[in-house]
């Protein structure tokens, strides 16, 4: 009786957890994500930065100037470039968190509902027995 009474309270214990044990690995999931292409955003940043620095120390005469300056405007439309695809990644990583934090709430919203029915269901077959003892002890007390 008591293992029984144990088990039902380890087993709703672990259903309670469960949305919450699910929420924080999805969270967790998505930073991971979202640093990992911060740190690999951050590098290609730094190693064009860096580049950048090279150049200009090469830079001797005014034709290397020149260049330099070329070069200069070519890195400038290749960041923005990349700058904008990291915007766009970063979106579309967002939208998809956004989604599956939709799906695991609608699957604890369809959780809740199933057991608020079977709570029902259960509840029903002591609520017609119920009533039923209470009529006729209605009835007794009419007649006495």
């Amino acid at each position: 009786m008591q293992d029984k009474m144990f088990d039902t309270f380890n087993e709703q214990t672990r259903q309670f957890f469960e949305p919450m044990r699910k929420l924080n690995s999805l969270m967790l999931d998505n930073m991971e994500k979202l640093t990992q292409y911060q740190m690999e955003s951050m590098k290609r940043y730094s190693q064009m930065g860096t580049e950048r620095l090279r150049d200009a120390s090469d830079v001797g005469d005014a034709e290397g100037m020149r260049d330099f300056g070329t070069r200069q405007a070519e890195m400038m439309n290749q960041l923005s470039q990349q700058m904008l695809e990291d915007a766009k990644a970063l979106s579309e990583m967002s939208l998809e968190f956004k989604a599956e934090l939709e799906k695991l709430f609608a699957e604890q919203a369809q959780a809740v509902e199933q057991a608020q029915q079977q709570a029902q269901q259960q509840a029903a077959p002591a609520e017609k027995s119920g009533p039923a003892k209470a009529q006729s002890s209605r009835g007794g007390n009419s007649k006495g």
